[in-house]
């Protein structure tokens, strides 16, 4: 039997673990109970005031139905789901564009509670299967590779493109491991030298930060998680080529865009959330494997440590297991 309370971690203008009623599904959606989540720089950015949110935070999960009333055939079935909650009826969602659609929730970050809790709720529709074969702290992963492919979408990769990812935390490591299978004309840019030996580690071409890097990349995929990113990315990328903005933050970007985008025709490029199939191909099959960049986990209890933990030089990944 569900309980009728949970635990969660909060934020409502400041991070707490809270006991709240589990939620109820709604027609139309499933209940989960979340065995693993992954705390994400986003999370970070909504402590900081990102997006105005506040409710449960989390966005990364692998989970169990506990409930789908309206398709039973998912009940206890191992899940990850795609984060954005669509009405279907928009100009977006007709057009075939849900994940901008004007009436949109998302999980954990917009107007929906999410899955740092011991349940959650997302539409069935949403639903991925997870494979037997792939563990959970793979499948934890599911959203943002999810994140990386979207990016394979966008803009074609060839083996002969020339690509920069900056930035060597979560989501640049795991950006660098998905364009290594389309190009081998791929270098990853970081600032910590730990950081970097994963990514060697993982066969993956580096540069430091601090290092004078050409200015002739046909792709630079921003994903520093800082204000600045936008303006290296800029220094590194030729003329008529394209910079891939993945970062997310709180703080106001300020730069002058007349010189390396208007005279130099670079195209910027917005990237979010992406295509859930050929992550779970991927982590499944083994081409991408994010287990090396987990360094800490914590119970949920501890939710507030971990997501200090998550801020800290010393970590990537922070996983939180939740209570049984």
């Amino acid at each position: 039997m569900t309980p009728a309370t949970m635990l969660a971690l909060v934020f409502d203008g400041e991070p707490r673990v809270v006991e709240k009623a589990t939620p109820e599904p709604p027609p139309g959606e499933a209940l989960i109970r979340v065995t693993r989540a992954g705390i994400c720089s986003t999370d970070r950015e909504l402590v900081r005031g990102y997006m105005g949110f506040t409710g449960t935070l989390g966005h990364e999960f692998v989970g169990v139905v506990e409930r789908a009333d309206d398709a039973p055939e998912w009940l206890g079935r191992r899940v990850v789901g795609e984060i954005n909650c669509v009405c279907g009826l928009c100009a977006h969602c007709r057009a075939g564009r849900p994940h901008h659609c004007t009436q949109r929730t998302v999980l954990g970050i917009q107007q929906r509670d999410g899955a740092f809790a011991q349940f959650t709720t997302l539409p069935i529709a949403n639903l991925h299967a997870v494979p037997d074969s792939l563990d959970d702290d793979a499948a934890v992963f599911t959203e943002p590779v999810a994140a990386a492919f979207r990016i394979l979408e966008q803009i074609d990769i060839t083996p002969e493109t020339r690509v920069a990812v900056l930035g060597d935390g979560k989501l640049g490591q795991l950006i660098a491991r998905v364009l290594q299978t389309r190009t081998g004309q791929l270098v990853a840019v970081g600032r910590q030298a730990w950081k970097r030996a994963l990514l060697e580690a993982a066969g993956i071409a580096t540069a430091s930060s601090e290092d004078d890097l050409p200015r002739d990349f046909d792709v630079v995929v921003e994903a520093t998680g800082a204000p600045d990113g936008l303006a290296r990315a800029l220094s590194l990328v030729r003329c008529e080529g394209t910079v891939v903005l993945k970062t997310t933050v709180a703080e106001a970007t300020p730069i002058n865009l007349s010189l390396p985008v208007v005279v130099d025709e670079v195209t910027i490029l917005g990237s979010r959330c992406g295509p859930f199939p050929p992550a779970l191909t991927a982590l499944t099959n083994g081409t991408v494997d994010p287990r090396p960049l987990i360094t800490h986990r914590c119970s949920l209890g501890d939710g507030v440590a971990a997501l200090e933990q998550a801020t800290r030089k010393d970590a990537l990944k922070v996983l939180l297991d939740m209570p049984s």
